[in-house]
């Protein structure tokens, strides 16, 4: 059991590297300046400290009248340069988009006082210029889903708290993560919040090692904190979870005049993503309560060691590259 127990901690981890961190956006603000002249700011976010391979590709007619200005803010590189076109038909292409897991946010702001907003997504890394401008809602949803399903980080504390409390709690304790991630969303999103990116990480890690220690501790008869206030510590830990998001967030900034509705939207995704996992865990708990009653809990004892074993992994991870840099 054991060994098996480390080698598919290996493979998960293997599997795991890459997507440890947080799930980061993008953002292409284009503002028109003087006839057919838009000043363009495009913000990217740098993950591991590399930056993502993606450029945005206007149509044919555009030119570049400028030098292109470089900067790095946080984890977030920004360029921002000049280009001369009506930008009122064609298609913007974020090329090498298809190749990440970022979702960008895209507004245009015209001298007529027209607007064009919207997500831009890795599955279709187009904007149509001539299209009509359509209220991204169902994109904001889209990427408080992902937020959750691709946010590894978050996915394995998900998946800890369902093992942690009682099955009449999970939906409560998971609500409360929510909160405390969205508010800590909400100043970032407003500017009352800006927290350097890497220690932020490294605390997600070991949250995630705190809860499997948890897990275990409640296996084998004891008490805690975590077992008896379980809803403060969703809370107090969902504050860190969303430091991780906001940290990104606060550099990146969301397109204006659309930070209130996004963020809902956001934490509405982030919400129907942890029902459908813990929904997920719960039948398939349930299945194996079926199948073979006493593995159950010899599955849960070796799941814990294996969460905490990968967020141990993360943690030194995390910690080697903030120490190095």
């Amino acid at each position: 059991m054991i060994r098996f127990l480390f080698f598919l901690a290996a493979v998960l981890l293997c599997c795991l590297r890459a997507n440890a961190h947080e799930v980061r956006p993008a953002y292409l603000q284009i503002t028109e300046t003087a006839e057919a002249s838009f000043d363009v700011v495009w913000k990217q976010p740098i993950l591991e400290g590399k930056r993502l391979k993606i450029q945005p590709v206007f149509p044919s007619s555009c030119n570049e009248s400028a030098p292109r200005d470089m900067r790095m803010t946080g984890a977030t590189v920004t360029e921002s340069y000049v280009i001369r076109c009506p930008l009122t038909a064609g298609v913007i292409t974020l090329q090498g988009l298809e190749r990440t897991l970022t979702d960008a946010f895209v507004r245009i702001d015209y001298l007529s006082g027209a607007q064009k907003s919207g997500v831009i997504k890795p599955s279709a890394p187009r904007f149509d210029l001539g299209s009509d401008s359509t209220s991204p809602a169902i994109d904001y949803i889209k990427i408080g889903v992902d937020h959750i399903l691709y946010g590894w980080d978050h996915l394995l504390f998900v998946i800890g708290l369902v093992m942690l409390v009682s099955r009449r709690q999970i939906i409560g304790v998971a609500t409360a993560f929510t909160l405390a991630h969205s508010l800590t969303l909400a100043l970032a999103a407003f500017g009352f919040l800006s927290l350097p990116t890497r220690p932020v990480e490294i605390l997600i890690a070991m949250s995630i090692v705190l809860l499997a220690v948890e897990i275990i501790r409640k296996s084998q008869g004891g008490t805690s904190i975590a077992t008896q206030r379980p809803y403060l510590i969703s809370f107090v830990i969902g504050l860190i979870h969303g430091c991780g998001f906001a940290s990104a967030l606060s550099d990146i900034g969301l397109p204006k005049g659309t930070e209130l509705l996004a963020l809902l939207l956001f934490n509405l995704g982030v919400e129907l993503g942890q029902v459908a996992i813990i929904a997920l865990l719960l039948i398939g708990l349930w299945i194996a309560t079926k199948i073979a009653a006493q593995s159950r809990k010899p599955i849960e004892f070796a799941s814990a060691y294996l969460l905490g074993i990968v967020g141990m992994f993360w943690t030194v991870q995390r910690l080697s590259e903030y120490l190095i840099a």
